[in-house]
């Protein structure tokens, strides 16, 4: 009877202190809206949109820059710093997990002591004993299995946050690469011009000694030579900077870089297709930041559900003697078992600040989450139009290089034909050469926004099993 009634007040406790978990505020509403489509479209006329493949660096055809990239997504720092948080916090959930298990322990306890008896008798007495002890809460309210998910959730985001590393690192080793190209084809053309711009000032002081021209042509050839001139060296150091940045980049240390296919021969991969609604499942930051809601959602009803009582076992089991002899051969068996439930009656309000705490921390990290996927739209959206841009720009970087190159010749006719002074010519050598050199230049910007435009479209990552 004694026994029933015990366990009757337990339940009745057990059900009144349910209610006092503490209360949580509501979340804030969500203000996310999902673009139907992108403001450019991912292929214009006469083009065709791909797929986003994992390793889109292949597509520019180099396979100098693919070993480039492939280096260093296996030897960067920052790359196998965030796979070594990844192992920490697989092991974290390992650790969350063993909450939920029993915890089993054994001891042995041989004591030796002397006495003095009530009557003064001294006497030494020996105790041999073993034990195993073993305890396990029962998790009535879910609130262990919470932090498990919690710390589950957690190591996904660092799972996604490496993959997020490994995207960042690829895009920064390509585009610095692609630079590199670009830097190396304006040298070429800047030397090619040296020597260009040697053979006329050569030419003005010979016209020059022979009274054909004046002093101030031949300085002004001069003048124009020494100015190319003058850009070699930027150049090259603007190489040197580049190739440690890269050397770097992919774990070594500072040295030059291999070169592949030159700047021209290098070709931007087909457009990615994708819809916005798609984007939310093809960036590894915006999983991290889903991850990380689900993770401090399962830590906000963990948190919680601390006022709620908790409900231990533990079994106590043993042996003991007088003598090493029976302990070995026939010890005296010992046990006991214990339930407890135990739950605060008053704590000062520290856990329902806790919980507010959280749940504060939780509306963070909804509004990281919406910042993080209006940041891919944007992102994506930029990338479309740089290329849309970059490509309208490059026809009439052609049609001016055109009309220089031809201005160029009329104007060198004129010149050797005496109907014309040297500046003529001048002016129209620094124009074909600002048209080259912009030539070149807006054909890295194309190449470089086409590795933006993959970083931005997740460049082919999915969300893969738990490692």
């Amino acid at each position: 009877m004694m026994d029933s009634v015990i366990r009757l007040t337990a339940l009745a406790t057990a059900l009144a202190l349910a209610g006092c978990a503490a209360t949580v505020a509501p979340p804030p509403a969500s203000t996310l809206q999902t673009p139907a489509a992108w403001r450019t479209p991912a292929a214009g006329p006469g083009q065709n949109a791909g797929p986003v493949e994992q390793q889109w660096w292949q597509a520019f055809g180099d396979p100098v820059l693919s070993a480039l990239v492939t280096q260093a997504l296996e030897h960067n720092g920052d790359v196998r710093v965030a796979r070594a948080r990844v192992a920490q916090y697989r092991a974290l959930v390992g650790v969350a997990a063993a909450g939920q298990q029993a915890v089993v322990s054994a001891d042995t306890t041989p004591t030796r002591a002397r006495q003095v008896s009530s009557v003064g008798t001294p006497s030494v007495t020996n105790v041999y004993q073993a034990e195993v002890q073993a305890s396990y809460e029962v998790d009535l309210w879910g609130r262990l299995a919470a932090a498990t998910d919690a710390a589950t959730a957690t190591y996904q985001a660092e799972q996604a946050n490496a993959d997020a590393v490994a995207l960042s690192i690829a895009a920064t080793v390509a585009t610095g690469y692609l630079n590199l190209r670009g830097l190396d084809a304006q040298l070429a053309l800047t030397e090619a011009t040296l020597k260009l711009r040697e053979q006329s000032r050569d030419l003005a002081k010979r016209q020059f000694d022979v009274g054909y021209s004046s002093r101030l042509e031949w300085l002004q050839a001069q003048a124009e030579y020494q100015t190319t001139a003058e850009t070699v060296p930027q150049l090259k150091r603007q190489i040197f900077e580049q190739e440690n940045a890269l050397a770097i980049l992919a774990g070594g240390n500072p040295g030059p870089i291999a070169r592949g296919m030159e700047l021209t021969a290098l070709q931007s991969p087909p457009v990615p297709e994708g819809l916005p609604s798609e984007l939310l499942r093809r960036r590894p930051d915006i999983a991290r930041a889903e991850y990380n809601l689900l993770a401090i959602n399962a830590n906000l009803q963990a948190t919680r559900d601390q006022l709620l009582p908790s409900f231990k076992l533990t079994a106590v089991g043993g042996i003991q003697s007088l003598k090493m002899h029976d302990f070995l051969n026939a010890p005296t068996r010992l046990w006991h078992l214990t339930g407890a439930l135990a739950a605060p009656i008053f704590d000062g309000g520290r856990v329902q600040s806790q919980t507010d705490s959280v749940a504060a921390q939780r509306d963070q990290v909804i509004v990281a989450y919406e910042s993080a996927v209006r940041t891919a739209f944007a992102e994506t959206d930029n990338g479309l139009d740089a290329i849309a841009r970059l490509k309208e720009q490059a026809v009439q970087n052609d049609a001016r290089r055109a009309t220089a190159a031809e201005t160029l010749r009329i104007a060198h006719n004129r010149y050797r034909n005496g109907y014309a002074s040297y500046l003529e010519e001048l002016d129209a050598q620094r124009t074909l050469y600002s048209a080259d050199v912009g030539s070149l230049q807006l054909r890295t910007r194309m190449l470089t926004a086409s590795v933006d435009l993959y970083r931005a479209m997740g460049g082919g990552w999915t969300a893969g099993p738990s490692r």
